[in-house]
């Protein structure tokens, strides 16, 4: 099937390629991308689980920061290169095709700022799988797991250095332990709804490496459309990157 040319919902000048056959990107990585806090003193980002590559494309919306993602899968890898290249982004993104495990040992430790990941929402169990392996892999945690993610990113990080993640609400007592366990103290949190009568269905979480204990703030709900079932004002701001 051959690979399809998007907008990157709605950025200007900014394109993806997608395969039909492979995972593709959706609103979460979106999202996340707008949500993570890009700071003053912020130096490099990592993303990882990227995928075809769109929250480093969307972050180039929003600072000239070197970016490096990092994709286990090579079709999805292969995409992401072709959207740098045709968004001419070669200088700001790299991509890396490799386990997140012990990514720090090609690309440093303790020295980046800002480490974002849309990572897979479930667990590697029996039931629910999809027949085609590549999707299986983005959305299981066949070779990394919740834990696995985040001790890398802690190890990333420097000290001070932000964690954001989106994820599903159903692990959110997990995710809370986890981040403390690798010392990543939880500083933002917001639940995503699909519509005001509706369920949370999506979370976007913020952790400092190192950060003093306490201090979480819970955000206003983002709600993803309107009674009209049309989008909301947010999303519509997001999706033309008015941040």
């Amino acid at each position: 099937m051959p690979l399809v040319l998007n907008d990157l919902l709605g950025k200007p000048g900014l394109q993806i390629y997608q395969d039909p056959e492979l995972f593709n990107f959706s609103i979460d990585s979106i999202l996340l991308a707008n949500f993570a806090t890009v700071l003053n003193n912020t130096k490099s980002i990592v993303d990882l689980c990227s995928g075809n590559g769109p929250i480093p494309l969307y972050l180039t919306t929003r600072t000239s920061l070197p970016i490096i993602g990092v994709e286990i899968q090579e079709k999805s890898y292969d995409l992401a290169l072709k959207s740098i290249q045709i968004n001419n982004l070669e200088s700001q993104i790299t991509m890396i095709n490799d386990n997140l495990i012990d990514i720090h040992k090609r690309i440093g430790q303790n020295c980046f700022n800002l480490v974002t990941c849309n990572p897979p929402f479930f667990k590697n169990e029996a039931g629910n799988k999809n027949g085609n392996m590549e999707l299986t892999i983005a959305r299981h945690e066949v070779f990394a797991t919740l834990d696995d993610i985040i001790k890398e990113a802690s190890i990333l990080l420097n000290t001070g250095g932000i964690f954001s993640m989106v994820h599903r609400p159903d692990r959110l007592v997990e995710i809370l332990e986890t981040l403390k366990k690798y010392r990543l103290e939880p500083k933002r949190l917001r639940f995503i709804y699909p519509k005001k009568d509706k369920q949370c269905n999506h979370i976007l979480i913020e952790a400092k490496k190192d950060g003093k204990s306490g201090g979480l703030k819970i955000l206003e709900p983002l709600i993803v459309y309107d009674e009209d079932n049309k989008w909301s004002n947010e999303i519509r701001k997001i999706y033309n990157s008015e941040v």
